[in-house]
């Protein structure tokens, strides 16, 4: 029987070398339930995509065909999801999970718990209680299953956590440091709102925070993220040691919406 090529598996392990490699990267947040979305983010040239379920009205199985969409334009896709699903997240595909309000390095050694598969006696790598079983679509439905699928998992699903509370920014180079832990992502939005400023978050008070947050993780030796909706603010964060920036698909699209009702005469190829 022919196996198939590790680039035809449903598993998308390129992203932790990715947040390893020292480059920037560009990514998309996306809330909208389409496949037809997640495709049009591969095809105009985003590094990485973020399917947003702490916030999106996308279903598990919905979830899942978001993640095919991804893997089959070639897009390295993640789920930002609430902690109880964590276990059916990864199970369905996803590269690695974004888990938002982690304050602290005890916080997050129990995600990497959660993330992780146990190793045998004498393996090397984390060993986590993740619950195991091949018959899922990470696994191919078991035509990928077994301790490679286990190691593969370890060793490529990645681990975001989201630092969005000052207690989180106090706490930032602790939570970097857990082993396990591939990027660390400050949410600016929630920050500025436990910092007392709604939603404004360009206020000095919360770029100090989002500055020194963004330092502790970079020195701690982990892939520092953020939100950056323009150019200038992802120049500001890299000098702040972020690689790992994002977008918002939503945004993008009625900005450009606006744009068009007033008038706009943007050129689109079709």
């Amino acid at each position: 029987m022919m196996v198939q090529p590790d680039h035809n598996r449903p598993l998308d392990t390129r992203l932790a070398e990715m947040l390893r490699s020292g480059k920037r990267l560009r990514g998309i947040f996306n809330g909208i339930p389409s496949p037809a979305i997640v495709e049009m983010c591969a095809y105009a040239g985003f590094d990485f995509l973020i399917v947003d379920n702490e916030h999106g009205s996308a279903s598990l199985e919905t979830t899942e065909n978001l993640l095919r969409a991804a893997r089959a334009s070639n897009l390295p896709a993640i789920v930002r999801c609430l902690e109880h699903d964590i276990t059916r997240t990864l199970d369905i595909g996803a590269a690695g999970v974004q888990i938002p309000m982690v304050n602290t390095a005890a916080h997050a050694r129990a995600l990497v718990q959660r993330v992780k598969y146990p190793l045998p006696s004498g393996a090397s790598g984390i060993s986590g209680e993740r619950g195991s079983a091949f018959s899922t679509r990470a696994a191919g439905y078991g035509a990928f299953g077994g301790p490679a699928h286990t190691k593969a998992s370890n060793e490529g699903t990645v681990l975001v956590v989201m630092i969005e509370t000052p207690e989180g920014v106090a706490n930032a180079a602790e939570i970097a440091a857990v082993d396990g832990v591939d990027a660390v992502f400050v949410g600016p939005n929630d920050l500025a709102h436990a910092l007392g400023c709604e939603n404004r978050f360009q206020e000095p008070v919360v770029q100090a925070a989002i500055e020194q947050a963004l330092r502790a993780v970079a020195a701690a030796g982990k892939c520092p993220g953020v939100l950056a909706l323009t150019p200038q603010d992802e120049d500001r964060y890299a000098g702040w040691g972020a690689r790992y920036f994002a977008t918002v698909s939503t945004g993008i699209i009625t900005k450009a919406l606006k744009e068009a009702a007033q008038g706009g005469r943007a050129q689109l190829n079709y």
